[in-house]
Order: C-alpha cells, then sequence, then structure tokens
C-alpha cells in the first residue's frame, strides 16, 4: 500500500506521527467506449461552442453559474486566497460515543499507521480509546479541503472515517409517511419471526458481488473466443400483494433455504 497522507494525530499537547492509507477500494470494471466499427477508442474534444475552436488546457477557468447563463470566473490565484492550511496535523477535537453518530455521516475510511518515535504514543491512545470505549471527532486537512473525520479501532490499528458535515446530509422530512397505519399484531409478530429466521453473525466473506462475477466470466469466455454465451434471464418472482401472504411466504422460504444450509453443512 502507497501512503496517501503523512502527519500526526494532535492529542492534548501529544503528537503522535502517522501515515494514512486507503482502506477500500472498488472493484469496478472499466470500460473505453469505442467506435462500433474499427473497435477505436473515442476521443473526446473540449470544444468551444461560441468560437467553434477546441480549447487548450492552459485556456481554461472554472466560473460559478450565480444566475442562468451569468458566472463569476475565480482564477487560482483567488483560490490560493481562501486555502485552508495544511497543517499536516489530524487535531482531536472531542470523543463520543460511536453509537451517537448516526452511519449516514460516515464517507471514506482509512487506516492510520504508527510511525516512529510515535508507536508508544500512538498505542497509548489506542488503549485509551478501547478502555473507555470511546472514539475522537477530529479534524483534518487532505489535500486542500478541510474534512470532519472520527478516529476510531479497527482490529489491530486506528481508522480515521472522514464524515459529512450536518449541511451535507439531506433531510428526510418530504418523505415522511403521514398517514398512520398500524399493522395488525399477527403482521408484527410474522415479521419479527422472519426477522430473526434470517438473523446470523456477521460475516463478510459470504457475500460476494454476483453481478460483477458474471461479468467476469463473461469478458472470460470472449476473451477465449466464445461468443456465444448469453446473459442468463433473472426469475421472475411470483407479486404478492396481501401483506400477510408475502409475510407467510417469505418466512417459508427463509426456513427452506435455513433448512438446505444445515444439511448441506452436515451432508
Amino acid at each position: 500500500m502507497r501512503s496517501l497522507w503523512s502527519g500526526a494525530i494532535s492529542f492534548g499537547l501529544v503528537n503522535i506521527p502517522v501515515k494514512m492509507y486507503a482502506a477500500t477500494e472498488r472493484q469496478d470494471l472499466k470500460f473505453n467506449y469505442l467506435h462500433s466499427k474499427c473497435h477505436t477508442p473515442i476521443r473526446y474534444q473540449k470544444m468551444c461552442p461560441t468560437c467553434q475552436v477546441e480549447v487548450g488546457q492552459d485556456e481554461i477557468v472554472r466560473g460559478f453559474e450565480f444566475a442562468k447563463g451569468q458566472y463569476v470566473v475565480l482564477t487560482e490565484a483567488d483560490f490560493a486566497g481562501v486555502a485552508i492550511e495544511a497543517t499536516k496535523t489530524i487535531d482531536i477535537l472531542n470523543f463520543v460515543d460511536l453509537a451517537e453518530i448516526d452511519p449516514i455521516y460516515f464517507d471514506k475510511t482509512y487506516f492510520l499507521e504508527a510511525v516512529k518515535p510515535g508507536i508508544k504514543a500512538y498505542q497509548l491512545l489506542r488503549q485509551a480509546m478501547m478502555q473507555t470505549g470511546k472514539i475522537a471527532l477530529a479534524r483534518v486537512v487532505i489535500r486542500t479541503k478541510q474534512v470532519l473525520a472520527a478516529i476510531r479501532l479497527y482490529q489491530d490499528v486506528m481508522a480515521l472515517e472522514t464524515m459529512f458535515y450536518p449541511a451535507e446530509i439531506r433531510s428526510s422530512e418530504e418523505l415522511i409517511i403521514r398517514e398512520v397505519v398500524e399493522p395488525s399484531e399477527r403482521e408484527l409478530d410474522m415479521a419479527v419471526s422472519l426477522i430473526e429466521s434470517q438473523s446470523v453473525s456477521f460475516e463478510p466473506a459470504k457475500y460476494e458481488n454476483e453481478y460483477r462475477k458474471a461479468l467476469v466470466d463473461l469478458i472470460d469466455a470472449k476473451i477465449a473466443g466464445d461468443e456465444g454465451i448469453i446473459a442468463a434471464e433473472p426469475q421472475a418472482k411470483e407479486e404478492i400483494f396481501d401483506l400477510m401472504a408475502a409475510l407467510e411466504a417469505s418466512l417459508r422460504v427463509a426456513e427452506n433455504q435455513a433448512k438446505e444450509e444445515k444439511e448441506h453443512v452436515f451432508g
């Protein structure tokens, strides 16, 4: 792994040197757009529709549209004038309980690696957070952007979660159902039974991106010269409009799946 950022965690008057690494990576397959006749990659040009010319990078500026068709132009000097000073520190602001933060606030995860001579201080902070059950809220500048972040424990290291600011979270007010519809006691019991029948310990390895796997298999087959593979049609699900009937049917399916898995394990 290549370090994306290096600096220090500021914990009171203690500075703890760390390196930051991306903890996740997308495994999306990348496709290029080709001309269907000759399979040449399509090239996109930056054109000015008014001047009818191709525009070079040195001729492009950034503008903010404050009204339809009206822009205020900001130069690189303008951006430099309001840039946040990159202090290279993760400044801890407060400590809170993780359960108090709704997952909607979390954006991207990074690993924080201890760097000499701060390994002891790193372990001290980690153990203190483990003992108190707290996570740290912090502020850090990554590249040129100041972000709110949470430092938490992950396995044997500490992880930093970048967070959205409250103003960046959309309101769900418009989605709230105003009509009060109370389910019957039997419907609620069936729903609870369905949840309990499908409740398991979280084992991330058992979940796989089935679409990506099917796509990779299709690509491999095409590379091997087998053009006759056709993607399987998804199995149509029977539409059930009665809530109680849907719950009962779902419960039967869940019970059958659990039975099949048990028979598979024990032979």
